[in-house]
């Protein structure tokens, strides 16, 4: 079963990657990366005063454990803001 959340994250990336996460002053460590992808939303129509593209969001879907129990986790990086959500969790 999945459910769908938008809550903010703190993320640590190393190499490019996902390392560990806070979620509601819970930390998680990345145990591996299962999946990693990039979408764009209407990069046509958004561009920033610069000429860059907007809207541009890195996806991570991770095993991660803040003890022994690990489960699996969608990160979603804004790539312009460097912000980050947790969007799907996987019980």
């Amino acid at each position: 079963m999945t459910r769908v959340f938008g809550d903010p994250v703190d993320v640590s990336v190393r190499d490019g990657r996902p390392v560990r996460f806070v979620r509601r002053g819970r930390c998680y460590t990345v145990r591996r990366v299962l999946e990693h992808w990039v979408a764009t939303r209407d990069w046509w129509r958004e561009r920033d005063p610069d000429g860059d593209v907007l809207g541009e969001r890195e996806f991570w879907r991770v095993e991660a454990s803040p003890g022994t129990e690990t489960g699996v986790y969608e990160l979603r990086c804004d790539v312009s803001t460097q912000t980050w959500l947790l969007s799907r969790v996987w019980d």
